[in-house]
């Protein structure tokens, strides 16, 4: 699907620079020039966010000095979606949730360019601006959890144009762990309901986690990942209750699943134990495993690489899977 001039000048300009959004009332940015900007936002919480530290953290937004935008985000005080629409909607939406070792957003590469790629295909994008669990907040570990099962029920809430029975999710590295972690763990209570959005269902239509951390208690699991979610010294149990593949139920939405086979940083046998968790529980998956690709391609993947072109593979599981 082809977009407007105008539509295309706009992404491209957030992508390159950005404007600032508006800031939290107990937070600080010292984004400057690269902050996250896009047409639209919606904060998830009203007032502060549940689990507020003492000090509140600052909102800091990091870039490399030359090549394609990859910029970084840290100090997340006012969680909230970042609201991307096609020039002519599908009626689905996608939930798109950045990696980052959840020590910070890849928001670039695992967000905004995404983001871009689905509104071409129709899709209403939202990506998800969630909080760091190592930077204070009370329950850490369901600290990102709760931003993305509340998203979800916003999205059914405040936007009457989306159908609410196609709301999917993706997400990248740590942030697949979040997409799985949400698509297994949907009905799990990690916060108090604060208005009536919260009556409605967390669980997504369907969720594509990319090259995922998934098992948080195996010898080959991305410690980084872990020890930020969890804490460093993190118990047998709590590792199994934050790993999603050893947390799959019966009712668990449709799973997509991509990962490269000469990724060093998350390795691919997190998938397949995925995909194993899933087929014992008889839920429909979707699996591919690319000879080549490394890790963090996210929307943004070479020319001419084995994974360039998965995006248009995973719409074509989407259709199939009622997105």
């Amino acid at each position: 699907m082809a977009v407007t001039t105008d539509r295309r000048r706009l992404l491209g300009g957030a992508l390159a620079a950005g404007v600032l959004l508006p800031a939290a009332a107990r937070a600080q940015s010292n984004a400057g020039p690269n902050a996250i900007a896009a047409p639209e936002e919606l904060a998830l919480w009203p007032g502060d966010a549940p689990g507020m530290p003492d000090e509140a953290p600052v909102e800091t937004v990091m870039s490399r000095d030359s090549g394609p935008p990859r910029r970084r985000v840290k100090g997340v005080v006012r969680p909230r979606m970042l609201v991307f629409r096609p020039q002519v909607a599908n009626g689905a939406s996608v939930l798109v949730i950045p990696g980052g070792g959840y020590a910070v957003l890849s928001i670039d590469n695992g967000g905004f360019a995404p983001a871009q790629a689905l509104t071409q295909l129709g899709y209403t994008v939202f990506v998800l601006i969630y909080r760091l669990p190592g930077e204070g907040w009370a329950n850490r570990e369901a600290v990102p959890l709760a931003d993305a099962q509340r998203a979800l029920r916003l999205i059914r809430s405040r936007y009457p144009g989306l159908d609410p029975q196609r709301v999917g999710t993706m997400g990248f590295s740590a942030g697949g762990h979040l997409c799985a972690v949400t698509g297994a763990m949907f009905d799990r209570e990690v916060y108090a309901p604060v208005d009536a959005a919260d009556a409605l269902s967390a669980r997504p239509a369907c969720a594509a986690p990319i090259y995922p951390v998934i098992n948080l208690d195996t010898p080959f699991t991305h410690e980084g990942s872990r020890n930020t979610l969890l804490g460093p010294n993190a118990s047998t149990a709590l590792r199994e209750a934050w790993s999603p593949d050893r947390n799959v139920p019966e009712n668990a939405p449709p799973f997509f699943l991509l990962h490269a086979e000469d990724d060093i940083v998350t390795s691919p046998e997190d998938s397949l134990m995925m995909r194993a968790a899933l087929k014992a529980q008889n839920v429909p998956v979707e699996t591919y495993l690319l000879t080549s690709g490394g890790h963090g391609f996210g929307g943004m993947p070479a020319a001419g690489s084995p994974a360039a072109g998965w995006i248009d593979i995973w719409h074509k599981w989407a259709q199939r899977s009622g997105l």
